[in-house]
């Protein structure tokens, strides 16, 4: 393991790039980075994440920054602010300091109240917004835009209940919509789940009701394994409306769709609008994949390191998901957070400790985990499933989310599933603070429920390799896996841009310090795509409400070499030290790796030649101060004189130093 020394990062702005910050300058809301965001990276990794700038909306845990979304052409970045309702727009020309350029609001062609959930954009800048209605469970809307507009709204189309997250095929021609159909509080309505897929014009504007379609369940063999919790609202069907998708990845023409509620992924045709198959995702056997499955497990109650095997089980339930192929195959890569039905009207939820109470059916007498049931007492786990065949007691304790990310072939099939590795590598790059919470920093206190819950992935590619990129909501950072070979996927490197010495909970005026919580979205930014020609990873933060960009810095160990073919992953790492618990962490399960972990430096924030205020010019629509000799906006000149000093310099600033 080693300690990167403070990076100091050299780019250039094309003179495009400066000359579009001229147009559409403002002041922007930022927080410095923490001063030692945690790293922690294998022996011989490609590459680390190294924080550069961040955008801050100056809003705590009211998901001011959630989906993000890149248009290169354009350099913007939308990003949903649910706190707002709509999609704040974002200059990232200069991605050492973001700034907000506009907003798109969907509520002059939908509702008052209506929300913005989700948001994709495409090559030539259409926008698809993805909009709840003020009411969830009435039929929601696909609003669109243009990226390089003024805001206004292109046109609309009707969705599903509870539009929650939208994508555009690769190719261009669709959106599609995964409608949750979540169930009102008290259960009153339940409306179905489905999919929307929508045909998109080739020229940049709307598309029409006509060119909606909606893929449903109704006429889909389901499987056996799906997991279904919640009562029957009135009129609706028992098991269509349990099922609610959440996320959606395209590969070519075929869809999948994570129905995380119902740890399954629904396969569809996209130009029939069709769902084909189901997948249930089976379980985690907690028998041989170790977790820390309780927040009282020190001494005296106290919170504590220990991964361990216990009788138990729990399911994948991925939210994210993304897709890529090698040699001509499809793999699906799944963030296993995991996740309940618990309302006012029904709840799945409750601790093992409290089974047998309350109504709540008992722990079986002859369960395996009856012998240990003080040990997993405090682990919450589903009244929905693991029941025994009459149904009258609990055999095995069933618990939300695999804690891990998988890979899945094109049949549904696993090859490949990272286990216990995001505790172990957790536990030893944030020992004091092991599976904390987003909001407070505390130490285990999310093992009795989700542990770390990866919630966001993408793919990206680098130099020929194939990288997964996962994000932890409630630890939060992000930890990057090399998946080329997709049945050896190995461990490269962690990062969290979070300060855990300041609790939002215990301090809201912290928040500027606190760096980087609860990771909602991560986008990777191709070379060829990104405003530095070099590639980033941009990640919306739900509760800090703040959006970040990261670059990927090659190691002195990585080749810049392309392999053609897959080759030898890393190996693993030895297992950390103790913890400063005092108990040790146990050992990984075969094949994960566990890196120790060191602080890395915080980056300049500045790229050289630049002013602290480079691109503070005057908003959109306002003058600056007039200049007596031109008569022309102070901020215009600045801007034009920074095109012309970048032109002159680009040559020069064209790489990148370390001290």
């Amino acid at each position: 393991m080693r300690t990167r020394p403070r990076a100091t990062r050299i780019g250039a702005l094309s003179a495009a790039a400066v000359l579009a910050a001229t147009c559409f300058a403002t002041l922007p809301a930022r927080a410095d980075l923490v001063a030692e965001p945690i790293s922690s990276s294998a022996d011989g990794a490609a590459f680390e994440l190294t924080p550069i700038g961040q955008y801050q909306t100056g809003t705590i845990d009211e998901g001011a920054s959630e989906i993000v979304a890149h248009h290169p052409a354009t350099q913007r970045m939308l990003v949903v602010n649910a706190a707002q309702g709509s999609v704040d727009v974002l200059d990232v020309s200069d991605p050492t300091t973001p700034t907000e350029v506009g907003e798109l609001d969907a509520t002059p062609v939908t509702a008052d109240g209506a929300s913005a959930n989700s948001v994709a954009v495409r090559a030539d800048g259409l926008v698809a917004v993805a909009v709840e209605a003020p009411e969830k469970t009435d039929t929601g809307w696909v609003v669109f835009f243009d990226a390089a507009g003024d805001g206004e709204p292109l046109g609309v189309v009707e969705a599903g209940a509870l539009p929650d997250m939208v994508t555009i095929s690769p190719d261009g021609g669709y959106a599609l919509v995964a409608n949750e159909g979540e169930p009102a509080e008290d259960y009153s309505v339940d409306p179905e789940g489905t999919i929307s897929v929508v045909a998109l014009p080739d020229d940049l504007e709307a598309p029409g009701q006509d060119d909606v379609r909606t893929a449903d369940f109704a006429d889909v063999p389901l499987p056996d394994g799906l997991h279904l919790a919640g009562p029957t609202a009135d009129g609706a069907d028992p098991v269509l409306a349990l099922l609610e998708p959440e996320y959606i990845t395209v590969a070519g023409e075929t869809a999948y769709v994570s129905l995380q509620d119902n740890n399954a992924i629904a396969v569809v045709d996209v130009e029939r609008a069709e769902v084909t198959d189901v997948w249930a995702l089976g379980v985690q056997d907690r028998r041989e994949v170790p977790a820390d499955l309780s927040d009282e497990d020190g001494e005296d109650g106290e919170g504590a390191i220990d991964i361990a095997t216990h009788p138990v089980s729990s399911m994948f339930q991925p939210d994210a998901i993304s897709s890529y192929t090698v040699d001509g195959e499809t793999y699906l890569v799944t963030a296993n957070e995991g996740d309940s039905r618990d309302w006012e009207g029904y709840s799945e939820e409750a601790r093992v400790a409290d089974l047998g109470e309350d109504g709540l059916p008992p722990l079986c007498e002859d369960a395996e985990a009856a012998a240990v049931a003080d040990e997993i007492g405090r682990l919450t786990i589903s009244t929905a499933a693991g029941l025994s065949e009459d149904g009258s007691c609990i055999a095995e304790p069933t618990a939300f989310g695999g804690r891990s990310f998988s890979i899945l072939d094109s049949d549904g099939d696993r090859v490949f599933d990272s286990a216990d590795a995001f505790e172990q590598i957790t536990a030893a790059a944030v020992p004091d603070f092991f599976n904390s919470n987003h909001s407070e920093s505390n130490l285990d206190g999310r093992s009795d429920d989700k542990g770390p819950e990866p919630e966001a992935i993408t793919i990206g590619e680098l130099d020929g390799r194939v990288y997964a990129f996962v994000g932890f909501e409630r630890i939060g950072g992000v930890a990057v896996f090399d998946v080329t070979e997709p049945t050896a996927a190995a461990f490269v490197t962690y990062v969290n841009n979070r300060d855990f010495s300041v609790s939002v909970e215990d301090d809201p005026d912290g928040l500027a310090q606190a760096g980087d919580l609860g990771p909602e979205s991560v986008v990777f930014i191709a070379a060829e795509s990104s405003p530095t020609g070099e590639p980033l990873l941009a990640v919306g933060n739900e509760v800090s409400g703040t959006t970040t960009l990261y670059a990927l810095d090659l190691t002195e160990q990585s080749s810049p070499e392309p392999t053609p073919e897959p080759t030898a992953t890393p190996e693993p790492l030895p297992t950390p030290e103790p913890t400063p618990t005092g108990q040790p962490t146990p050992e990984p399960t075969p094949g994960q790796p566990t890196p120790t972990a060191e602080p890395t430096g915080s980056p300049s924030a500045d790229p050289v030649g630049a002013d602290d205020d480079a691109d503070q010019g005057t908003g959109s629509g306002t003058d600056g101060d007039d200049l007596a000799d031109t008569g022309l906006p102070a901020g215009t000149l600045a801007a034009f004189g920074l095109a012309l000093i970048a032109l002159a310099g680009s040559a020069a600033l064209l790489g990148r130093v370390r001290s």
